[in-house]
């Protein structure tokens, strides 16, 4: 259990870095937005895909 919450904090560290940046995550090609009026509606598609798989990847080198 310890290795995978440092494992899991050091990607949200990284993760935080790469934003603090630049890098535009969370708003990737194929993230929908919707806005009408003052409302606005976010899917973000890709991102939750991109997630996923490294967080799946990640997951997989500390089972082993």
């Amino acid at each position: 259990m310890g290795k995978l919450l440092v494992v899991a904090g050091l990607i949200i560290t990284g993760l935080g870095l790469l934003v603090m940046i630049g890098l535009p995550f969370g708003r990737l090609p194929g993230d929908v937005i919707i806005r009408r009026g003052s409302f606005t509606l976010y899917v973000p598609i890709v991102t939750s895909v991109v997630i996923s798989l490294l967080l799946t990847l990640v997951l997989l080198l500390v089972r082993r």
